[in-house]
């Protein structure tokens, strides 16, 4: 039977108990309605009629009252309710007719004592009417109540029994639903609902039953994997030679691989279920690895030496929920922690550190001997040695140009070794950089002649001093104007400029050569780059070297440049207020 049909008949039910308590007591208190109205009418009326009959009748001028008597006998012949109260109001009549006819006083008396005594009798029999029906009427009431009590017992019952059962029957399969609900949330899947009833929620226990049989299916063969896979990335971190830490979403430690713990110089035990910020208040490692600004390298004493490692942060998301289902896009990602990896370069800064000194070795070793081949290039062409013919002299400018090559390249792997190593002195003090602008014009001057182009000069006479090393700042300015003379067609123009702003002062150059792709552009500061299909003598260190010139004297070095067209380098240099 459906749980409707069942509710539908419960209150069906208390309808009907309510009708049949109407209904009764609608008939009980009709029937005591009609006897009180017998009583309260006919026999009230009659004793008052009788009343005041003989009130007229005891009156001393009878003959006077006499229509009054008269009026109430009218009155009372027409109320005769009782047995033998007919023949005693005829008898009434009968004696005041009598009485009407006569003249003698001795028959007036007697008529008038047989009318009194008749009403006596009317009175007598209607009092005893009253008595007989009040105490019908109290037998009536009291049948009623015993038969309402009784009644209304049996309908409490029934009522009472529905208020209790009933809600109970609709409640209790609601509550053992919930509470296998919450065990099912709680991962219990072996709770299982045992409704008899073929009803809904007989359904519903059967629904519920197959959907935890299911779960605890799935539940256990999945289980067995997921713990083998768990294991298996457990081995994974534990055999990785970098040190890795892993945090859930409120920063509590949640695994630290023995690579790390020998790091932190810790216990698992003092890491792991630990609160990281808390952690981190003793131990400045784990304090640089939350620390989201610090990305530079770390160094650390380990294995017996100073180690280098280098930070990596991941934040660990996953998808939540799909936001938008019909457009399969947008989704909503949860972080559910984040995993902190210390990658050990150590090697790599050994093998770096072996090659700027290798670099800085043979630079230092390798500019003595060519230094000593351009003096002597030098020596054979001066005419005191002897003259050479055309192809000697050409030999030997060929052998010039080389060697100024070499040593160019050479100072250059020198420079890029002291910056490397940090050996390099820089004398920054306040110099004039309209002074550094001329001595790079001029250094160049001669290369740009040989292409025939010329230069476009603009700036005040009036340029603040800046802070530089003169030195290094003339090198890194005529390397950008030898680059641009280099790069630059034949007959054009290179301007150069000089700005001045607040705090600053700047140098553009702008060439018309063939200028640098797109793509390009990011990697043009990079170490040993050179553009490729550019055919130039070159070692792709000059360009690197002056960014870290510059940037080490505070200043900046940038380039912009549309391919086809030209490029533009800017170097700024912080201004000298002293």
């Amino acid at each position: 039977m459906k749980i409707k049909t069942k509710l539908r008949l419960g209150f069906s039910l208390l309808f009907i108990i309510i009708l049949i308590l109407g209904a009764l007591s609608a008939y009980y208190l009709n029937k005591l309605s009609a006897e009180a109205k017998l009583v309260l009418k006919d026999n009230y009326e009659t004793l008052e009629y009788t009343r005041l009959m003989l009130y007229e009748l005891d009156k001393s001028d009878f003959g006077s009252s006499l229509n009054n008597f008269e009026r109430q006998l009218i009155k009372q012949e027409s109320n005769l309710t009782e047995p033998g109260e007919q023949v005693l109001t005829a008898k009434v009549r009968h004696h005041l007719e009598q009485l009407k006819a006569t003249k003698d006083t001795l028959n007036i008396a007697k008529h008038q004592q047989q009318i009194r005594a008749s009403l006596n009798k009317i009175m007598d029999l209607n009092l005893k009417a009253i008595i007989f029906k009040n105490e019908l009427a109290n037998k009536t009431a009291h049948s009623a109540n015993l038969f309402l009590i009784f009644w209304g017992g049996i309908c409490l019952l029934i009522t009472f029994s529905f208020i209790v059962n009933f809600p109970g029957y609709i409640a209790n399969p609601i509550k053992l639903l919930t509470e296998g609900i919450k065990e099912i949330e709680a991962k219990n899947y072996n709770k299982r609902l045992s409704f008899t009833s073929k009803d809904e929620f007989g359904e519903l226990a059967q629904a519920f039953n197959s959907m935890a049989q299911k779960l605890h299916d799935f539940e256990n063969s999945n289980l067995a994997k997921i713990l083998f896979e768990k294991k298996r990335i457990e081995a994974i971190i534990n055999s990785m030679n970098d040190g890795v830490i892993g945090l859930d979403e409120h920063q509590h430690i949640l695994f630290v691989n023995p690579v790390a713990l020998k790091l932190f110089g810790l216990n698992e035990n003092d890491l792991v279920g630990k609160f990281a910020p808390d952690v981190a208040l003793k131990n400045d490692l784990l304090k640089n690895l939350l620390n989201n600004h610090v990305n530079h390298e770390l160094k650390i004493y380990a294995d017996a030496k100073e180690s280098y490692f280098k930070k990596e942060a991941l934040n660990i998301l996953v998808p939540q929920s799909n936001l938008y289902p019909e457009k399969n896009i947008n989704y909503a990602f949860t972080n559910i922690g984040s995993v902190y990896i210390l990658k050990n370069i150590t090697a790599f800064h050994e093998l770096d550190e072996a090659k700027t000194n290798f670099i800085a070795t043979i630079s230092h070793e390798l500019k003595t001997p060519i230094s000593s081949i351009k003096m002597s290039t030098q020596l054979l062409k001066n005419k005191q040695m002897g003259d050479l013919n055309p192809e000697q002299n050409d030999l030997i400018e060929s052998i010039q140009d080389d060697t100024h090559r070499l040593l160019k390249i050479t100072s250059e792997l020198l420079n890029m070794a002291q910056l490397e190593s940090g050996h390099i002195q820089l004398n920054i003090l306040p110099a004039s950089p309209i002074e550094i602008l001329d001595y790079a014009i001029q250094a160049t001057k001669t290369q740009a002649e040989q292409k025939q182009i010329k230069f476009e000069i603009n700036y005040s006479d009036t340029v603040s001093k800046v802070l530089a090393d003169k030195e290094k700042t003339a090198w890194v300015i005529t390397n950008l104007i030898a680059n641009a003379i280099r790069y630059s067609h034949e007959q054009s123009v290179i301007n150069v400029k000089m700005l001045e702003t607040t705090k600053e002062v700047k140098i553009i150059i702008k060439d018309q050569g063939q200028g640098i792709a797109p793509q390009y552009l990011d990697k043009i500061f990079e170490r040993y780059f050179r553009v490729p299909g550019t055919q130039k003598e070159g070692t792709g260190l000059g360009l690197a070297i002056s960014k870290d010139f510059i940037e080490a004297q505070g200043g900046n070095i940038s380039v912009d440049s549309e391919f086809g067209v030209g490029s533009v380098f800017t170097l700024t240099l912080i201004k000298s207020f002293s």
